[in-house]
């Protein structure tokens, strides 16, 4: 299991280097990542100000480079029609950043450029981009953290009251949809996506009330809890997390389990996301404690690996990843829930 596909951690760097680079260059003339121009109806919406963990930011016209340094706001700012300078990458090493379920938002704009966070943020990098805006919604952002970022352009972090990484793909796509003033097609983005979940609540009445669970197997076995996207999707499809979720994850977006609670994954629908689908598998199933939960004598256990994109949708819950990931991902949900074994559960082709 990579670290980067469970723990994501942002930790802060020096500042020194970051204001030379912010103090110099203001004449920079490159063509902005921003994909076209808003109009009168986005400039009448500035400025606008957004509350966020650290505050609030005032975005006084409409950005014209926007840096994400959140994990997954460029699918937001796809959605809404602006392509950004810069994206952060998680995983999958995309061009770009752009997962394929996205990249048509691109039109004909060139791919944004990628900055990592294995080491913490790279400030310099993010500077050198020169953005006049600056994302960090879906982020596990320090307050120093934002205080340098604020230093070099206008930045949103994670919103009020959300865990790190914790903010919902609704709240990022209204807010980056604020930010860039279009507050009217992110709301008509949201709506079009909570329709197709309230869709297959109404095709699979099964679902709603049954118990379901995500988890992976890093270090033992490791659930998500009801504050990380991977839990939401469980609920917005109509099942509920198993009673005591929330006190072991706590106030992370996940936590592993102690053996003694191995009962936990005993659900009526049980996703694992695993890095070898039949390596992963066999290890999960020959364990003693899980071999005789009826969750994999029933066969409602379903195995989605990281490396396709299947998988990759399942941890990357945007408003663009969601219409894919729900073609995917609902026939094997059906298949498991029923509890029957011969109904065997079918990897999506």
């Amino acid at each position: 299991m990579r670290l980067s596909t469970l723990r994501r951690s942002a930790l802060a760097a020096a500042a020194g280097v970051v204001l030379l680079l912010a103090a110099c260059g203001s004449n920079d003339d490159r063509t902005p990542a921003a994909a076209g121009s808003n109009g009168p109806a986005a400039e009448a919406a500035f400025p606008v100000t957004i509350d966020h963990k650290f505050g609030s930011t005032t975005i006084k016209s409409e950005p014209k480079r926007i840096v994400v340094v959140g994990l997954v706001e460029q699918d937001a700012l796809l959605s809404v029609g602006v392509v950004p300078a810069g994206t952060t990458e998680w995983f999958g090493e995309q061009p770009g950043a752009i997962w394929p379920w996205a990249a048509g938002k691109l039109g004909g704009a060139a791919k944004p450029a990628v900055l990592t966070n294995t080491d913490g943020i790279q400030f310099e990098k993010v500077a050198a981009l020169r953005p006049d805006l600056i994302l960090g919604l879906y982020s596990g952002l320090t307050d120093q953290d934002y205080k340098t970022l604020s230093k070099i352009a206008p930045t949103v972090a994670q919103p009020p009251g959300a865990l790190d990484f914790g903010a919902s793909w609704q709240d990022v796509t209204r807010t980056v949809g604020k930010a860039v003033g279009r507050s009217a097609q992110a709301d008509q983005v949201v709506g079009d996506v909570q329709a197709k979940l309230a869709a297959v609540r109404t095709a699979h009445p099964e679902f709603v009330g049954r118990t379901a669970l995500m988890a992976t197997t890093y270090e033992g076995y490791y659930v998500y809890g009801p504050e990380d996207a991977r839990g939401r999707l469980l609920t917005d499809l109509g099942f509920t997390l198993p009673d005591g979720l929330a006190a072991v994850t706590g106030k992370d977006f996940g936590a592993n389990l102690s053996r003694e609670r191995t009962d936990m994954l005993n659900t009526d629908v049980l996703v694992w996301l695993v890095d070898d689908y039949a390596k992963d598998k066999a290890k999960v199933q020959a364990d003693p404690l899980y071999a005789k939960l009826a969750v994999k004598t029933a066969g409602r256990d379903i195995y989605l690996t990281n490396t396709e994109l299947e998988g990759s949708a399942t941890s990357f819950v945007t408003a663009l990843s969601l219409p894919y990931l729900l073609d995917k991902l609902v026939p094997q949900m059906a298949a498991a829930v029923d509890g029957n074994p011969a109904t065997e559960v079918q990897r999506a082709s």
